[in-house]
């Protein structure tokens, strides 16, 4: 059923919303649209009335590729949108806190992807769907990963015969390509020969199966601080380059001073490294191999001491009586959140606690604990580095 709709805003998963709601992808508040409507989705057949902030996309395969969400609205309605992403998550949990400008951290793009391999095509799942849309290249990565993947197509083609969806995690490293390979299962020597032989041919730094290393030419290498880091295959990092240093500014500048600091959720140990150049350094996570990969790196000289320690924070959570030793706290916790850290943190007395977020609802839930155990939002910071999408990081400062 055809329907001409008014978009009143855009929402948090970057669709337009009518009255009703109904959710409209690809529009802007204020554009009268029509639209195939389904409940409360609706699928726009097109523009009547356009909004005057609304541009060009960069991307021929913007709308059918499920990568951005948006790229057809103009830089200041944008920003504004995505800074009010946190302001409405403070505002439903009941908090009043001054948000500071939208800081951009996309810089030459993201320098992570995961590409899946599915009946032949090698790309992005397609908007709303399992189906995937072949990629040549992205405008929003990083160039290094745009030219890998012909080499990725080479080896996707190479290792159809074992009939199984895949998935390739690929993250540009100062030192080249890591490639880990998802959903191969275990594969014989004949394949693992012919994969060592891709990576020599297009000068991949390691690549993996499932974590298993077929191969390592150099080690991959990820700068945090001035400290050079080897994470396990497929290891999480920032999405950008530049959101490392962005993000270690802004907690930095929170801890400034602090003689013992703890870093929670620190994987490879973005914020931890840097750290450690003028803090004792506490640092835990519950993935082992990111921890090891920290270790390694914290024993070279220039840093304070750094003890790192494998831990499940959401089962384990550090106790009142294991932060009284801190000056300050640092969490970076999934998208989950962190409320039972965050429980324990409030009943602390821990002066300073730096709070890092890539999801503005749990990180309010979490600052909604905190707040109600004594301490004070002083700053919070959104910073956009996953850049088209409705995804945003938070910074924010606490203290007692």
């Amino acid at each position: 059923m055809l329907e001409i709709l008014e978009i009143r805003a855009v929402g948090n998963r970057g669709d337009g919303v009518a009255v009703g709601p109904v959710f409209v992808p690809y529009t802007l508040p204020g554009e009268t649209v029509e639209v195939e409507r389904d409940g409360e989705r609706g699928r726009l057949v097109r523009v009547v009335t356009p909004s005057a902030a609304r541009i060009d996309p960069f991307c021929s395969l913007f709308t059918r590729c499920g990568g951005c969400a948006i790229q057809q609205w103009s830089e200041d309605g944008y920003r504004a949108w995505k800074r009010g992403l946190v302001v409405e998550a403070l505002a439903q949990a009941r908090i009043e806190a001054e948000v500071a400008p939208l800081v951009d951290a996309h810089g030459e793009g993201r320098r992570r992807a995961t590409l899946h391999a599915r009946k032949g095509k090698l790309g992005f799942a397609e908007a709303r769907s399992h189906e995937i849309i072949a990629l040549e290249a992205c405008p929003i990565l990083v160039p290094a990963l745009n030219r890998i993947l012909p080499a990725i197509a080479m080896i996707e083609r190479a290792m159809r015969g074992l009939h199984k969806p895949l998935d390739f995690v690929l993250t540009a490293t100062n030192a080249g390509i890591d490639c880990d390979i998802r959903g191969a299962g275990k594969v014989d020597e004949t394949m693992r020969l012919k994969l060592a032989g891709f990576a020599g041919d297009h000068d991949l730094a390691r690549l993996s199966i499932h974590g298993d290393v077929v191969v390592e030419r150099r080690a991959p290498l990820v700068r945090f601080g001035e400290r050079d880091v080897t994470p396990p295959p497929g290891a999480f990092l920032q999405a950008t380059e530049v959101a490392d240093t962005v993000l270690a500014d802004l907690v930095l500048d929170g801890v400034s001073g602090a003689k013992r600091v703890a870093d929670l959720f620190c994987g490879c140990g973005t914020f931890s490294l840097p750290l450690a150049a003028f803090s004792h350094l506490f640092a835990c996570d519950s993935d082992k191999a990111a921890v090891a990969a920290l270790e390694r790196a914290g024993r070279a000289p220039g840093l304070k001491p750094l003890k790192a320690e494998t831990r499940d924070l959401f089962h384990r959570p550090l106790l009142a009586e294991e932060l009284k030793s801190f000056d300050a706290v640092v969490f970076d916790p999934p998208r989950a959140g962190a409320q039972a850290q965050a429980k324990r943190l409030a009943a602390s007395k821990v002066k300073r606690i730096a709070a890092v977020s890539c999801n503005p609802v749990t990180f309010a839930a979490d600052a909604a604990v905190l707040i109600a155990g004594g301490y004070r939002l002083k700053a919070l910071t959104p910073v956009d580095q996953f850049r088209h999408s409705a995804h945003v990081e938070v910074v924010a400062l606490f203290e007692r």
